[in-house]
């Protein structure tokens, strides 16, 4: 993490603004405030803050012209605070600013969770029985997620109701066209083929976090156990084998794969990792079901949605909004992870 300056605006984060603005609402945010951008977040900036009264974590929206629907941290918020005391662990949620004179734009301040954040999927630093016993914690999780009752939680008018795959076509399909800087046809064969296979609507709705992956959670610092799941901005009512593919997807990806980190060739059997299919079945004995139909769909739509998000984020560099100095470079993952997503239609749908 770089230091930046902690003095006045911090990486565009007015200081003296928001100390005026949260020493009438957070007992003790005085005195001196310094604050360090957390490196990466391509979406939405991301800021650990340090005060007299102890660390928080301040999460806003990019300056600039946004597209409609992202960055929504008024719903992470929400969302957070809605699972406060549920079985999915998640930040203390403190207070969200939606007056955007204060610093420029929304934000949200949260505790700061003290523990682990895995960026290799690989997790080296593990022995084989540490690293299954990670992995099975997320997948723990996201049964505990998807088991949540979203009506008892507040969270029943989170998402709107019909098919949720259809929805999010038509969303990602929209956000793509909207951020396109060249034509890849590779995407748009991709884009027919999700048009034309849309699989009926089974019923099946849960909260969905919508990037659930291992570096968008905090660990214990020495337990094999999850303290925090982050990055709640595309959460909403959907499917949850969206989540499932989705997670399943980035670990079909190389090794380096602009932010993410995938297992494509990589010996799971001995590194302990469970592999997909046993991935899968996991979840569905912890979810109370037999197996998953549609699945080479929901893998694809993945890559797909993915590959639009990755095209919004070089669209914003393009424009100078990006939040991230390597944002620029993603734009050239858009046309191998479409390619990813035929190779799974081709194989194995």
């Amino acid at each position: 993490m770089t230091e930046a300056n902690h003095v006045g605006h911090v990486g565009q984060l007015d200081i003296e603004n928001l100390r005026e603005y949260l020493r009438e609402i957070l007992p003790g945010f005085d005195g001196v405030v310094r604050a360090t951008k957390f490196p990466g977040g391509q979406s939405n900036p991301t800021f650990k803050v340090e005060t007299d009264a102890g660390l928080y974590v301040l999460r806003r929206q990019p300056p600039g012209k946004l597209l409609k629907s992202a960055h929504a941290v008024d719903r992470e918020f929400r969302v957070m605070r809605a699972l406060a005391d549920s079985d999915v662990p998640v930040p203390n949620v403190f207070h969200l600013c939606e007056d955007r004179d204060v610093i420029g734009s929304m934000f949200y301040v949260m505790e700061y969770c003290g523990g682990r954040i895995f960026w290799d999927a690989a997790l080296p630093e593990f022995d084989c029985n540490e690293r299954t016993g990670l992995y099975d914690e997320m997948n723990r999780v996201l049964a505990a997620l998807h088991s949540v009752d979203v009506e008892a939680v507040g969270l029943s008018d989170y998402g709107r109701p019909g098919n949720y795959f259809e929805r999010q076509f038509d969303r990602w399909h929209g956000q793509y066209r909207a951020s396109e800087l060249q034509t890849i046809d590779t995407m748009d064969q991709l884009i027919r083929w999700l048009g034309d296979n849309l699989p009926e609507d089974d019923g099946r709705v849960a909260l969905v976090h919508g990037d659930y992956r291992l570096d968008n959670m905090v660990f214990h610092p020495v337990e094999p156990r999850a303290i925090a799941v982050l990055d709640w901005e595309l959460s909403t009512l959907g499917h949850p084998f969206a989540d499932l593919a989705y997670q399943c997807m980035q670990l079909r990806m190389p090794a380096d794969s602009g932010n993410i980190s995938g297992l494509m060739g990589v010996d799971r059997a001995r590194l302990g990792i469970p592999s997909e299919r046993e991935y899968v079945a996991q979840y569905c004995e912890r979810m109370g079901i037999t197996g998953i139909d549609n699945w080479a769909f929901y893998l694809a739509f993945s890559f797909f949605r993915l590959a639009a998000i990755i095209q919004g984020v070089a669209k914003r560099a393009q424009e100078g909004n990006a939040s991230s100095s390597d944002a620029a470079k993603l734009g050239a993952f858009v046309a191998p992870l479409a390619a990813l997503a035929m190779n799974v239609i081709e194989k194995e749908s």
